[in-house]
């Protein structure tokens, strides 16, 4: 089994209130991939130019992730620089140059046909017409946000309608219902085709709809938030590797899937671009899940 993703490849440049970073590895699709390599196979569809540095490449190749659907074009590859302030919440945009992925028109390859999909966010015309070229995907996975809702929601529910699960933060499910309870925005999603609706909480965690039923999990705590870049992805990454892996779609299992996103997004914000993936072991995402369950499960009262 196998994941494959759609999204973009960036070159990021980064500051906190504590430090800065030159050029570095980003992207959606980048952390979502590598997140998701420690639990199940992984490949990568995107575009980047011909200024892209070949050490970025080998960082998905040492992970093992097929990198094959990565098309280098002329010109340059997507850029964007960000600034964030003490709180490490939503970061200042500072510059956007798209390069090269203003044009992207993803091609899925055979092999990829058949795999579980994950449409990373990115502009719902590309979702939509990487969706058409799948044959009949295990599970399809679509991310969003408040630019896409705005600016192409009409477009962006025909591609929902199509997913199997919805991954977005509570403002914008909300943006994109009108609802303010997000029990109502889960029903309201539900009849738009979705059968599983993923709300990223943050530094709060993340809660899950699945049928009647939900469930919330706090995120993992840490001392050190060095860079906040990429969370979101590498939940992502984490919930739909560990379903891959498993192949498991009952509530329990899902559950679980949704802790390892938790875990997975906690080593992406504990360094600067993806350079903590680049040295976590399997025994550490096992420890993390073991103080996860301490940390989070009791006994039930007695009589």
């Amino acid at each position: 089994m196998a994941v494959t993703v759609i999204g973009s490849i960036a070159i990021d440049n980064i500051e906190t209130p504590f430090d800065k970073t030159g050029d570095v590895l980003g992207g959606s699709a980048t952390y979502f991939s590598l997140a998701a390599s420690f639990l199940t196979d992984v490949k990568i569809i995107g575009t980047v130019g011909n200024d892209f540095d070949r050490k970025h490449l080998s960082v998905f190749k040492n992970r093992s992730i097929d990198v094959k659907g990565i098309k280098t074009e002329e010109g340059k590859t997507f850029r964007w620089k960000g600034r964030y302030g003490y709180d490490m919440s939503d970061p200042e945009t500072l510059m956007t140059e798209l390069g090269v992925f203003s044009s992207f028109k993803p091609a899925v390859p055979h092999g990829s046909k058949n795999d579980m999909l994950f449409l990373a966010n990115i502009d719902p015309d590309i979702q939509f017409d990487a969706l058409k070229q799948m044959g009949a995907p295990r599970l399809t996975a679509l991310d969003t946000m408040n630019f896409w809702i705005e600016g192409k929601k009409e477009k962006l529910m025909k591609v929902l309608g199509l997913a199997d699960i919805f991954i977005v933060n509570e403002s914008e499910a909300r943006l994109l219902t009108g609802e303010s309870s997000i029990f109502s925005c889960a029903k309201t999603i539900f009849k738009s085709g979705a059968k599983i609706l993923i709300l990223k909480r943050g530094a709060y965690g993340a809660t899950m709809f699945f049928e009647n039923k939900f469930f919330m999990v706090p995120a993992y705590p840490l001392e050190n938030v060095i860079d906040p870049t990429g969370a979101g992805d590498s939940f992502a990454g984490g919930f739909l590797g560990y379903i891959d892996n498993t192949g498991d779609m009952t509530f329990d299992n899902l559950k679980k899937a949704l802790v390892f996103g938790n875990i997975m997004a906690s080593f992406a914000v504990e360094g600067f671009s993806v350079n903590r993936f680049l040295s976590i072991s399997g025994g550490e995402i096992k420890d993390r899940f073991k103080k996860f369950r301490e940390m989070t499960y009791f006994e039930e009262l007695s009589e």
